[in-house]
Formats: structure tokens, C-alpha cells, sequence
């Protein structure tokens, strides 16, 4: 009884992760594979694709005809849009294609494909129809494959996405690049702070620790355009270094890199200083004074006494500094340049611009993997590490 006590304290909580955090997780991985708009709209042409067995040419006309019927059907009920913005993901002019197609296209035809290859010399190349192939569903791989760079030949294989248009991979990396380094710079600043906090007296450390939770009581907005206040050429700082003499000039401190990582410290800080102020206050001054008694220098038993019980403040810090620095997206959005955005820019322009779901819960999936399996190598160091220190 005191076990199912306890399970219905919980259930509530339970039930709320379930539906607001593994239920999306779910739909976004659904969303990512599942593709079914170009079925619910051309379904003869959707059935008929898979008659064609040689992709070194054509279809079959029994193809071209079901497509012409879609064409046709779909343009009267009005769905042709749906088609259309489905094919103009993978196709260049995609819309156009199928409008041009549809408003030109014939009641009868003894050869639909020449009918419709005359009507756009595109029907009869095999990127279109392998663009129809891919997104006849039930399932399809396209989504995932462009959003690490790559796609599907007419004729299967898997090749790398042109180099004009390859741009997912170089956003991933830009990305964990921007959170690691932003991570980085929270330990060499935070680790100092949180120190200062533990070896305070109670009502000093309460009150410097009023200072650090201060940001968490303003906008993140706000606090992101007080950056671009602060970092604009005629602000603040620029002001400050030329009065000092560091600079002859004003610098570029925005819409760059540097203000990026200026304004994501800034605000990611906190996150790391209170778990480790959290570890540091449970470490007992005893142990730096046994390391002492022992023969150990003030620095020594801080090396090695100190500094690896506080690793685990150290690692649950910067683990939520970095999941949280993936994930950010206004901060790099008004503070960065077109070079600095991150993958949250783009998985929230296929969301609301062009709705495209399916692109961005495949970027999404993506974060997310890549995400895990760093996760997993941080949790096997950590493993390795503290068998070592034990």
C-alpha cells in the first residue's frame, strides 16, 4: 500500500512528462519517417510507382496516366497545393511544375507521356520521378537524408547533396562548436564564482548568491537586446576600451561570433554555478586541512584532494549548460550574423516560414541523435574517470 501511495504521488508528474515531453519526442520521429501528403492527394499515381522496376528510363505509361488523372482530379478538388509544395521540397520549381501542369493539361489523351512531356520537358527526367517515388509514402528517408546532407538517386544509391546546397552538416557543426565553446567559457568563469560562494560565511554567500540568481528575475529577451546596447560600436564597452586606451577605434562586438558568445555565457552562467556551488558546499574544509597535515602544499591538496570531488558539480554543470546552448535560438538570432545562426533557426523556419514539418523534425531527430550519443561518451568518461579516482 505504501508502495501504490507513493506511485500516485508521482502519477501526476508522470503523466504530465509523458505528454509534454515524450509524446512530441514521439510525433517529431513519427513526422521525420511518415509521409503521406503526396498519397492522400495522387493516390493512382502513389499505387502505380511501384511498377516501375527499370530506373534507368521512364516510367511505364500506365504511370504517366495515373498521373495525369491526379493531376486533373486534384486541381478540380482543389488539393493540387499540397502536391505541389510536397514535390517543390525536393525538386527545383516544383510549384511551378505542377500548376504549369495542371492548367495546361488535357481532358483526353491517347499518350499521356507525351502528352505531359510536351506540356514540361521535366516529366520525362528521372529526378522528377524519383522526387514522386520518394514521396509516394507510406514511409520515406528523404527528410532524414537531407538533413545530413545527402539524398536518393533515381536509381537508389545514396549520394552526398550538392555542394551548393549541402548545408545541414556545417549547421550541426557550427552548433555543437558554438555550445561547446559556450560551455567552456561558463567552467572558466563559473568555477571561480561557485568557489567564492562555498568558502563564504552564510549571510555573504547569501548574498552574493542574489547577484547570480538576479538574471534568472529578467526576460531573456531583455537581457539579450541589453547586450546589443552594450556590444554595439558606438555602446557601452567600445566606449570603455577606447577611455582606457585598449583600442584606438570601436570594434565589431556584435552580430558576430564573439557577441554570440558574449550574450550565451552571459546568460548559461547561473546553470553551471549552482550545481557546482551545490557539490563545492558538501565538501568538507577537513579534507583540504588533512591534505595539509599530511605534507601537501596549498595548491597540491587543491589538485589533488579538491578539484576531483568537485568534478561531479563540474560535469552536471556543463552538461546542462551545453544541452541548454544546443537548443538556443533567440540569443544567436539578434545578436549573431547570417554565419552564426544554429540549427534552431532552421528547425524553426521549416516550422513556421515555409511548414515543412517534416524537414524539421528530421533536424530535429538529428540534434537529438548526435545529442545522445555525446551524451553517451560524457557518461563513459565519467565512468572511466571516477573508477580511476576511486
Amino acid at each position: 500500500m505504501r508502495k501504490l501511495r507513493a506511485f500516485a504521488l508521482v502519477l501526476p508528474l508522470l503523466l504530465f512528462l509523458i505528454v509534454t515531453f515524450v509524446v512530441p519526442i514521439l510525433d517529431m520521429l513519427r513526422l521525420a519517417v511518415v509521409d503521406r501528403d503526396l498519397a492522400a492527394v495522387w493516390p493512382h499515381v502513389a499505387q502505380s510507382i511501384g511498377t516501375w522496376t527499370d530506373r534507368s528510363k521512364a516510367p511505364p505509361p500506365p504511370v504517366f496516366e495515373a498521373l495525369a488523372t491526379d493531376i486533373r482530379d486534384s486541381y478540380r478538388a482543389r488539393t493540387l497545393p499540397l502536391a505541389a509544395r510536397r514535390l517543390n521540397y525536393a525538386i527545383d520549381d516544383g510549384r511551378t511544375l505542377v500548376f504549369g501542369t495542371a492548367r495546361r493539361l488535357p481532358e483526353t489523351s491517347p499518350d499521356w507521356r507525351g502528352t505531359l512531356i510536351e506540356i514540361d520537358p521535366h516529366w520525362g527526367d528521372l529526378k522528377t520521378w524519383a522526387a514522386i517515388d520518394q514521396a509516394s509514402g507510406p514511409l520515406t528517408s528523404f527528410f532524414l537524408l537531407a538533413a545530413v546532407d545527402r539524398q536518393k538517386t533515381a536509381d537508389g544509391h545514396i549520394v552526398s547533396t550538392p555542394s551548393g546546397q549541402a548545408i545541414y552538416v556545417e549547421v550541426l557543426t557550427r552548433t555543437f562548436k558554438v555550445s561547446i565553446t559556450v560551455t567552456l567559457l561558463c567552467v572558466v568563469l563559473g568555477f571561480p564564482v561557485a568557489y567564492l560562494l562555498a568558502t563564504q560565511p552564510p549571510r555573504r554567500a547569501n548574498l552574493l548568491m542574489i547577484l547570480v540568481l538576479l538574471p534568472f528575475w529578467t526576460s531573456l529577451l531583455v537581457r539579450t537586446a541589453a547586450w546589443i546596447v552594450l556590444l554595439q560600436e558606438q555602446g557601452i564597452i567600445n566606449h570603455a576600451l577606447i577611455w582606457l586606451g585598449v583600442i584606438d577605434h570601436p570594434v565589431r562586438l556584435i552580430y558576430n561570433r564573439i557577441g554570440v558568445y558574449i550574450a550565451m555565457t552571459h546568460i548559461l552562467l547561473p546553470f553551471l554555478i549552482l550545481p557546482l556551488y551545490s557539490v563545492m558546499k558538501g565538501i568538507k574544509p577537513s579534507y583540504m586541512l588533512a591534505a595539509k597535515s599530511l605534507g601537501a602544499s596549498p595548491t597540491e591538496a587543491f589538485i589533488r584532494v579538491y578539484l576531483p570531488m568537485t568534478l561531479p558539480g563540474v560535469g552536471a554543470g556543463a552538461l546542462l549548460v551545453f544541452i541548454l546552448a544546443l537548443g538556443y535560438y533567440i540569443t544567436p538570432a539578434l545578436v549573431g550574423g547570417a554565419a552564426d545562426q544554429m540549427i534552431s533557426y532552421f528547425i524553426a523556419f521549416y516550422t513556421s516560414d515555409s511548414v515543412n514539418w517534416g524537414m524539421a523534425s528530421a533536424l530535429g531527430t538529428v540534434l537529438l541523435v548526435a545529442t545522445l550519443l555525446l551524451y553517451w561518451v560524457y557518461d563513459r568518461l565519467v565512468g572511466i574517470s571516477n573508477v580511476k579516482l576511486g
